[in-house]
């Protein structure tokens, strides 16, 4: 048609290309598209384009890229969809999909082989006719269909059902080629549309917005519902196992689907038996025949809740206005068929949504109703997901809305438009409107409903779906038998308005409903229904049955013949009735209750509830003189989720024979008769639905009992492994309802005509055997076909796939057809449907068979329901206001979580304006164990936590108006840790079952046993793991070709510098705007240090060995000072000046310093000068020095000494030959871990000149570029940088101070820039800085080569990455940034420098690594794989071995063990302190290596890994060894056997929740207990934290905790860079510091459990000392005490002699804060701790937690003013949390200072103390839980502290 106008093409393709460069829109390009086909086509073709495309709207979706073919043809890109019949508006990403093949077969071809489709039956029978009869062999044996793509949400990426095998069509799957034996219209598919409309749901599947993986966790769709955990789930997209090859005969029994029932009769008009309701093609078309021929019948009547009529409408004005909706929408909304509009009412709005849902249906747009208007975002969320143009509403709504909005400050939903349709009139009909058929798209309407875990997702309807889903229940109401006629009055006699005054049986029903209407079983009973059948609908709200006796009024005053309500609803109205009776008949004068009209009472419901059945027939209906109240009750077994459609009700239909299953427990099947199911012979001969009163005569008593509500006794314990085990039936099971251990259950009846239903194991995908609990499975020509924008959910729900086994055949077969999955547990007896629950809410628990040790059958699982344990708890268990359950998939296993609303956990005052209660921890304690103990007893079901809230505070979901606890909601809210919980008990011992143990559990992974059995298994890689060694003997000077090696120290070398380039300069300093100072050149260098040299030696008296402490800001005097003291060979102590914001923490490490090494001098320049010359500072340190008995040295300043002309050499200052041997100490580095211990390092002149050479020849540096010296000057890389490698490659060194780098961070890459320098020394805290700011990004470092980033630890693997992106623009390469591994005896390790490739990751499989293997895994496969990165390789004249530390054996490739150095740069020892340990340390020889090579070992752990990588332009293969750093021994924690190093444990848990303070976790044993300590910025409902930090742990590390105890915002210890202090929180929390608040507590163990540690206590703790959970670390010396009290009990714990910070920030001083002496007597006794130190004491004011931990003041004395002082030093304290930077500007430079607060620990290798000075005990402390005093309580938390490492990296 179009294909040969060249010029049609053309504009064509230009409008194509405008689309698909934005620059118009959809709805644009449709208009004028259809505007040029107009100009080219003439009206006919137009008109056939229309007739086959519904629209050229439609026609026009394809592919910009489509050529324009005849109608209906595709061209051959692929891309094109099918023309389809009002197809969608297709999204942005439609384009990316498959359409449908346009060679599918057509409806009208020829009959395909198979078995008759429900469409098909159900169609013959309404038009009155048989088609050709077909032979069946059995129940869906027919050929196979390929599998599909997958199950719930797991499809592969960019699925939808369209791209499935086969022709792709969602509508009809199979094409005619692969499906030999299978009709595509067997299943409700058929419902949706014919051939030429099979492109509808390709076009709204393919509308997703994203895929699931990229779509938002909150957003539309949602997560997996079923388990992923078995052997076969259903995202496996595979098959069930095969059956082994023995086994063939065995094959498993399955009960095969049900075979559907037909409907016996044609559904005819009930008002005009002539008219069959299958002329009728939609609901809009019986709405108008309603219209003319019902005129003047009321449609709807609405009642207030107080039952006075609101409002009615008649079927002509309801028909007028429902015109008149749909003629605005054709005629001004510009809105093409299909697209969508929302429809906003009010539940109470009944009448206005009918009409204007009937209206979209008329206009030919797709409905969306919106059943919750209050909820603005869901409204927001639907219309953007529906892509919504128009909204309907009324003025009082939209008003409403507008409202909510301002007075929420939201904006409107953009893009919608607004009206109001209760300002409509009404249509006035024409003549030309008559007889014209309406001409609506297949999809009438979207319901948007919540699945149980809360996520929003729309079913789309179709129209015939509607009209098939009002045919069954139609016939369903119509086969009701009538009840006998017990009225005088003649059913002849006509009323005024020509009525009948008696409701003529058959004719219309009366619809009593309070059901939502807009959503589910109440749009389908309450609205469609209605119109269908001519019905007239009563609405009333739902409270309305809370009045007694007002429901009982409406029946009896509307004569309901239909009643549809829900269980909570009728239950309410019933128990009114059994309570007041009177009430209830009373209710009205002179109009007493009649419920003689009701035929049917239909609850919707998911389950059937026999007890409440027994007392509404007999005690209800019965007394209400209903004449059939036997046959009254039914209820319904609807798909909330699905559209809300009935599948399974009671109904008189027959026909249950034919669905191929015994209808009876007994074997005598063979008695019932075929022909009592039959169905007429045609069409001709059917009667009228009206009149059935005698056929219920026939039946015989056993079809009699087919129709009535059966159900059955089962035994409880076989529900546990889904076995349904019978032990009663009908009247017996009645009698026997009260034995124990049954559970009686109701039937729903049989599934509705024309529906498959079959029972599916859920996580298997197999059909089940009889007699066991499935899912249900159901297909129905009645359903919807799939979900809206989710083409992977509507493929796995909607089209999933059972198997099963055949005979003779290993392999699993799949069955046909496709089903929906309904969520549904249950099973089926005698064809009839049993409901236990929802698959969300059956709980599922791991058991193990074990005897004498030993495993005797493999993993099962017991099934519990959440009913029945909700059940006994309400029955057994007082003051229980409401209960949930779920279990949580953790650590591999699924443990049981309990839920209970309590009236005892509400803080609420009693009265109003009251105090609020206070909360009885102790009996909510007992109410939790009661409940684990009452559903162990009676359940055997083990329960892993009980969480306690206040009533109505769980999260609920809302059905028709009322609240229900969404257990699946709660789940969601408990794995976010957002439940409003108070009390939290745990169960762990009886319900964690799978805590893996070590090979050697007593030993830890590090004993002989568990060491062979790693090497038993690396057996095949039997190298050892030592890397290669590259010694540099000779170090040739690239300046003058002398080898530098013949220099025995570094101030020789400096004097050989001045003699050969005297005039070059040697130092210069860059100030903050970047510019130079005077510059230093050597020979002036010279003669400055030997003035300060000779300063020293005149004016000090410093001689050979003098301990001079160099206290300096980062200049040229610094270096000055720093020579002066060598070539004296007085021994230099660079330490960072004093800051005097934290006096309390420095000036006491200075005193102590100086005392421990008995300092001869401070030497300072003029700037720290006159800092210590400050009154503030120089008073606190006389005074502290006073105190602790500290001789102050004299202090002497260098800046400007007396000036000399000659050098060092002249003045006789040379280096004496003792002062070069080994073990002579020339430094003094002083290292402070994050705890402020101080580690003491001595270097003498070989250490320092190894460490030049190392450094020079490692990182190839030169003489040509200069050098950077900033930050760390005291020791380190930073200290060789600023004062030794200079001299020793003759270049210039470039210092910037810290302080001006922390002011402007630019100024440092400036720096680097200008001078290009290649090699420079930096550290992470820097860069962050830096990176925070903004810092180098304009600045080009091409130059810079080797940015060396140094770490004593484990590499952050974020680091490189940041700085990678954040200087990529300034042209650093991306191999410049290198990590340094450095340790205290030896800066550089291991170095990345020059290595050229960037930095190797390696993902490591934790369960090896905590048994000391190294596994590296795919991170996709094992989701919580470790991510390290390398540490680089060693450097020269540097060997690294990996050793166990423990049998001293090198380790083998593949195994972790502690990293050993041989290198000339070691230090060989501590300073101060000659501790036999240390030969251990610094002497280490392996048993297995070379006995000459000593090594150091560093305490930390590691291993040695190979790797090939292409290096150079050739790219050719490098083999390279390189160091990977894991941790420090001393910091790990070794549980059953298992190491775990706390960074990762901690890592978890400070991600769990947003909650939790990022850096604000420690986790640490003491005493035998695994104790977490947590940060948190709130303190409300600190009991919801506790499960998701427990089930962290448990589930990625596999640990159980002990004690999770919570500290207040700023109160968790830090040092001045945020380093977390360990050492301090373990002490703080075993002495209950009042520095540490401890706002809540909380035990993890069971107190009373065997085996189970109680809580805090030590006593207690040593009386329960077995634990099945058992940690090395401090537990041999732990030895028996009193025996623990009740866990009800607290008391305090006495505060015993440590060796930690005391009340005023120092070790072993009584007093707070150093004052005055004459202050200081008055102050002690007052005890004010809100010193300087003393960190923020929040007072306790939440009570809400099982093992309350308030903070009692340390004295009565204390005033609340003092406990709510903020600490003055707050804005101060830095914190590295992302890129913030926010201390003092001379962190940088003094960063590994930190106040000496233990110097007398008896375990510090530089204590020259003999034994730790004991502080005063407090009178008070932290309130714990089963505490008793005893003597032995100072030793538990001695042994606490050391068990645990907290000298940091200098120590094993």
């Amino acid at each position: 048609m179009a294909d040969d106008n060249v010029d049609l093409q053309r504009r064509l393709q230009e409008l194509d290309g405008e689309l698909e460069d934005g620059d118009i829109t959809r709805k644009g390009y449709e208009k004028r598209r259809t505007a040029i086909l107009s100009e080219y086509l003439s009206p006919q073709q137009l008109g056939d384009l229309r007739g086959e495309s519904g629209d050229l709207g439609a026609f026009s979706f394809h592919s910009p890229s489509q050529s324009i073919g005849s109608a209906g043809e595709r061209s051959g890109s692929g891309h094109a969809k099918t023309n389809s019949y009002g197809s969608i508006t297709a999204g942005p990403w439609a384009g990316e999909y498959n359409a449908v093949s346009s060679e599918q077969p057509s409806h009208s071809g020829a009959p395909t082989a198979g078995p008759p489709s429900h469409a098909q039956r159900f169609q013959e029978q309404q038009l009155g006719m048989r088609g050709q009869a077909q032979p069946r062999t059995g129940s869906f044996d027919y050929p196979d269909r390929p599998p599909s793509r997958g199950s719930l949400y797991s499809s592969p990426e960019n699925t939808v059902v369209g791209e499935r095998t086969g022709s792709g069509s969602y509508a009809f799957n199979p094409s005619a080629g692969q499906q030999q034996g299978w009709s595509p219209e067997s299943s409700r598919q058929s419902t949706m549309l014919d051939s030429a409309q099979q492109g509808y749901f390709s076009d709204f599947t393919q509308q997703q917005h994203l895929d699931d993986e990229m779509r938002p966790r909150e957003s539309y769709g949602g997560p997996q519902r079923y388990s992923q955990s078995e052997a076969l789930s259903p995202s496996a997209i595979i098959p069930p196992p095969l059956v082994g090859g023995g086994s063939f005969s065995n094959v498993p029994q399955h009960m095969m689907p049900l075979e559907p029932r037909d409907v016996p009769f044609a559904v005819y008009d009930p008002h005009n038996t002539k008219t069959p309701m299958s002329s009728f093609d939609n609901i809009g078309a019986v709405l108008r025949h309603r219209g003319k021929m019902q005129a003047k019948q009321p449609a709807y009547w609405v009642v207030d809740s107080k039952g006075k009529e609101v409002s009615s409408i008649t079927w002509e004005k309801f028909a007028s206005r429902a015109e008149k909706v749909a003629q605005v929408i054709r005629d001004k909304s510009n809105l093409y068929r299909g697209d969508r509009v929302a429809l906003v009412y009010k539940e109470a709005e009944v009448i206005d949504f009918a009409i204007a849902l009937l209206g979209c249906f008329i206009a030919g747009v797709v409905a969306v109703p919106i059943n919750n208007i209050d909820d603005i975002q869901k409204l927001s969320l639907l219309l953007t997901t529906t892509q919504t143009h128009l909204a309907l509403t009324t003025d009082n709504n939209l008003k409403a809305f507008s409202r909510d909005i301002a007075a929420k400050g939201l904006k409107y939903p953009t893009g919608v438009e607004w009206w109001k349709t209760n300002e409509f009139s009404t249509y006035n009909y024409k003549k030309k409107d008559e007889g014209q058929a309406l001409q609506v798209p297949d999809l009438a309407y979207i319901e948007f409903s919540r699945a149980p875990t809360g996520d929003l997702r729309g079913v789309v309807l179709s129209h015939r779906t509607i009209m098939h889903q009002m045919a069954c229940l139609t016939a369903m109401i119509a086969s009701i038998p009538a009840s006998q006629n017990v009225d005088t009055f003649s059913s002849s006699l006509r009323g005024a308005d020509g009525s009948f005054v008696v409701p003529r049986s058959g004719k219309s029903e009366i619809i009593l409903s309070y059901l939502d209407p807009r959503e589910g079983c109440g749009l389908i009973l309450g609205v469609l229904l209605g119109v269908y059948g001519g019905h007239t609908t009563v609405w009333f709200e739902s409270k309305t049955v809370d009045t007694s006796g007002l429901y009982a009024h409406l029946i009896t005053k509307y004569r309901a013949t239909l009643m549809v309500g829900d269980y909570p609803g009728i239950k309410r109205a019933a128990y009114n009735y059994q309570q007041d009776p009177m009430a209830t008949r009373n209710f009205k004068k002179n109009m007493e209750p009649n419920f003689s009209s009701v035929k049917i009472c239909l609850i919707d419901s998911i389950t059937s509830d026999p007890e409440f059945h027994e007392i509404l027939t007999d005690r209800w209906f019965k007394p209400m003189r209903n004449p059939r109240y036997r046959d009254v009750v039914a209820p319904m077994l609807c798909l909330p989720e699905h559209g809300g459609m009935v599948i399974a009700v009671r109904d008189w239909l027959g026909g249950e024979e034919r669905m191929g299953c015994p209808l009876s427990m007994e074997e005598e099947n063979d008695e019932d008769s075929e022909g009592e199911a039959s169905t007429a012979p045609g069409t001709n001969g059917f009667t009228s639905l009206l009149d059935g009163t005698n056929s219920e005569k026939k039946h015989s008593k056993k079809k009699r009992d087919r129709t009535e509500l059966s159900e059955v006794l089962l035994d409880k314990e076989s529900l546990k492994t889904n076995e349904v085990v019978v032990l009663a039936m009908g009247d017996e099971a009645i009698k026997r309802a009260g034995e124990p251990n049954t559970v009686r259950v109701g039937a729903f009846g049989y599934p509705i005509p024309d529906a498959t239903m079959t029972l599916v194991d859920p996580e298997t995908n197999l059909l089940c055997a009889p007699l066991t609990i499935g899912e249900i499975w159901v297909d129905s020509p009645s359903l919807s076909g799939g979900f809206w924008a989710l083409p992977k959910h509507t493929e796995n729900i909607f089209h999933a796939r059972p198997f099963r086994f055949v005979e003779n055949s290993p392999t699993p077969v799949l069955v046909e057809p496709e089903f929906l999955r309904t969520g549904l547990l249950g099973f089926i007896i005698g064809g009839k449907i049993f409901v236990l629950g929802l698959y969300e809410d059956r709980i599922r628990q791991r058991v193990e068979w074990i005897e004498h040790g030993q495993q005797l059958h493999e993993i099962e699982h017991r099934y519990f329901f959440v009913q029945h344990l909700v059940s006994s708890v309400i029955k057994a268990v007082p003051k229980v206001y409401d209960c949930s359950a779920f279990d949580a998939n953790v650590n591999g296993e699924y443990l049981p979580i309990v839920l209970l609303e309590s009236q005892s956990a509400s803080t609420a005052p009693t009265t109003a304006g009251g105090p609020p209660n206070q909360l009885n921890i102790p009996f909510l304690d007992s109410l939790s164990e009661l409940i684990m103990e009452i559903l162990y007893r009676e359940h055997h079901v083990r329960i892993y936590c009980v969480m306690i809230t206040a009533p109505n505070t769980l999260p609920r979901i809302i059905k028709n108006g009322r609240r229900e606890i969404g257990n699946m909601l709660c789940r969601k809210e408990f794995d976010s840790g957002n439940l409003p919980c108070v009390h939290v008990k745990f169960g762990v011992e009886r319900s964690v079952q799978n805590l893996p143990l070590g090979d050697d559990p007593a030993g830890g992974i590090w004993s002989p046993l568990a060491s062979q059995v790693r090497q038993d298994i690396l057996a095949l890689h039997a190298d050892k793991q030592y890397s290669g060694v590259d010694h540099r003997e000779v170090v040739i000077d690239d300046r003058t070709s002398t080898a530098l090696n013949q220099f025995s120290n570094i101030h020789d070398l400096m004097q050989w510098r001045v003699s050969r380039q005297a005039e070059e300069l040697s130092y210069c300093t860059v100030d903050g705007r970047g510019r130079e100072g005077k510059g230093v050149n050597w020979k002036k260098f010279d003669t400055k240090v030997a003035a300060v040299a000779m300063y020293m030696k005149n004016k000090v008296r410093v001689q050979p060995g003098d301990r001079v402490l160099l206290m300096y800001t980062h200049s040229e005097d610094f270096v000055f000072a720093v020579h002066a003291c060598i070539c004296l060979g007085a021994i230099a102590i660079p330490m960072a000046p004093i800051d005097q914001n934290r006096l309390n923490e420095d000036i006491p490490a200075l005193l102590h310093t100086i005392g421990d090494f008995r300092v001869r001098a401070i030497l300072t320049n003029a700037d720290v000068d006159s800092l210590l010359k400050q009154k503030a500072v120089s008073q606190h340190l006389k005074q502290s020095a006073l105190i602790l008995k500290v001789q102050l040295p004299p202090q002497y300043n260098t800046t400007k000494p007396t000036k000399q002309s000659h050098g060092c050499r002249e003045l006789g200052l040379t280096i004496r030959p003792e002062w070069v041997r080994s073990g002579y100490p020339v430094v003094v580095w002083i290292y402070w871990t994050p705890d402020q211990r101080r580690v003491a390092v001595q270097l003498g002149h070989d250490t320092l000149m190894a460490l030049c050479k190392i450094q020079k020849e490692t990182c190839q540096m030169t003489s040509t570029r200069p050098l950077l010296g900033c930050v760390r000057s005291t020791l380190g890389l930073g200290f060789m940088h600023t004062c030794m490698m200079g001299i020793f490659l003759a270049c210039p060194t470039y210092l910037v101070s810290p302080v001006d780098f922390a002011g402007n961070p630019n100024i440092l890459f400036q720096t680097l820039s200008r001078y290009k320098i290649k090699d420079t020394y930096a550290t992470a805290q820097m860069l962050d800085h830096a990176m925070a700011h903004g810092a180098g990004k304009n600045i080009n470092l091409q130059e810079l080569k080797n940015l060396m980033i140094s770490t004593d630890q484990r590499p952050r693997p974020d680091v490189y990455n940041r700085v990678k992106l954040a200087f990529a623009q300034s042209g650093l390469e991306r191999t410049a940034v290198n990590t340094i591994f450095s340790h205290v005896l030896n800066p550089m390790v291991a170095s990345r420098s020059y290595m050229c490739i960037e930095p190797i990751e390696l993902y490591l499989e934790v369960q090896a690594l905590r048994r000391g293997l190294v596994v590296p895994v795919d991170p996709d496969q094992e989701p919580f794989a470790l991510l390290v990165q390398d540490s680089g390789m060693v450097p020269v004249s540097t060997q690294i071995s990996i050793v166990n530390p423990e049998t001293l054996r090198l380790c083998l490739v593949g195994e972790s063990g502690e990293v050993w150095v041989q290198s000339e740069a070691n230090a060989h020892s501590f300073y101060g302190k000659q501790d036999p340990l240390d030969a251990e340390r610094f002497n280490g020889h392996t048993v297995d290596g070379d006995p000459q090579v000593r090594y150091v070992r560093t305490g930390n752990v590691g291993f040695l890994h190979t790797v090939n990588r292409p290096i150079g332009p050739g790219g050719n293969m490098v083999e390279m060894q390189v160091l990977f750093i894991l941790g420090e021994i001393g910091e790990t924690i070794e549980v059953n056997g298992l190491s775990h190093f706390p960074m990762d444990i901690e890592a978890s848990v400070e991600r769990c929740h947003r909650a939790l303070v990022r850096g604000g976790c420690a986790i640490f044993h003491a005493g035998g207990l695994l104790v977490l300590v947590a940060e948190v910025r709130t303190r409300a409902f600190l009991a919801s934290l506790v499960p998701v930090i427990v089930n962290t742990v448990l589930n990625e590390h596999q640990l159980v905790l002990d004690i999770v105890s919570f500290v207040a915002l700023g109160d968790f210890p830090r040092s001045r860079l945020g380093e977390k202090q360990r050492g301090k929180v373990l002490a703080n929390w075993v002495s209950g510091s009042k520095k540490m608040q401890t706002i809540a507590q909380f035990s993890i163990r069971d107190p009373d459990a065997e085996g189970s540690v109680t809580t805090v206590g030590p006593n207690d703790l040593l009386a329960r000392r077995g634990s099945a959970q058992s940690g090395r670390t401090g537990g041999g010396s732990l030895r028996q005490g009193a025996p623990g009290s009740s866990l009800r009990h607290v008391e305090s714990l006495t505060n015993m002699p440590v060796a930690e910070e005391g009340e005023d920030g120092q070790l072993g001083v009584h007093t707070n804060e150093y004052i005055p002496a004459s202050d200081r007597v008055e102050r002690s006794q007052s005890r004010n701790d809100a010193t300087p130190t003393n960190e923020n004491p929040h007072p306790f004011d939440l009570n809400n937690t099982v093992e309350y931990s308030p903070i009692e003041p340390l004295n009565p004395y204390d005033t609340p003013e003092q406990l709510s002082r903020g600490h003055p030093d707050d804005q101060y304290r830095n914190r590295y949390d992302g890129h913030e930077y926010a201390g003092h500007p001379d962190d940088y430079q003094y960063n590994m200072q930190a106040s000496y607060n233990a110097p007398l620990d008896p375990y510090d290798p530089y204590n020259e103390s003999h034994g730790p000075q004991e502080l005063a005990g407090s009178s008070g402390g932290l309130r714990v839980a089963n505490v008793t005093s005893s003597a032995g309580s100072s030793d538990w938390e001695q042994e606490a502290l050391r068990s645990m490492n907290i000298g940091g990296s200098g120590r094993i």
